[in-house]
């Protein structure tokens, strides 16, 4: 598994129309694998994936278990959405999608 910063993993889902960029902070990283396989369709194997959560370590967890299944093009967004903790404990202050200023949407 490859771990891309924030940046690169925006540039790469920009280049790569055909990747999934999926989000992992609300499934069990060895539940969701039959989900992937179904989205990515029948060359699940080798269509990039990328992961993120919300600190990097969940979607690097689910990451692991798709590889153990066969995906061979999976990555992982380092730091996730609101990054790592301060000396405060409060995230989105020291890294993550957010704090790199990339886009998002609260649904």
């Amino acid at each position: 598994m490859e771990h891309l910063d924030p940046k690169q993993a925006q540039e790469f889902l920009q280049k790569t129309p055909d990747a999934l960029f999926i989000d992992c902070r609300s499934e069990m990283e060895y539940l969701f694998v039959g989900q992937v396989k179904k989205l990515a369709g029948t060359n699940h194997a080798v269509r990039p994936i990328i992961l993120i959560c919300r600190s990097g370590n969940r979607s690097q967890e689910a990451g692991e278990e798709l590889e153990r299944h066969g995906f061979s093009r999976v990555y992982n967004v380092a730091h996730g959405f609101e990054g790592q903790l301060n000396d405060r404990h409060q995230r989105n202050s020291i890294s993550g999608w957010r704090h790199a200023g990339l886009p998002w949407e609260q649904c």
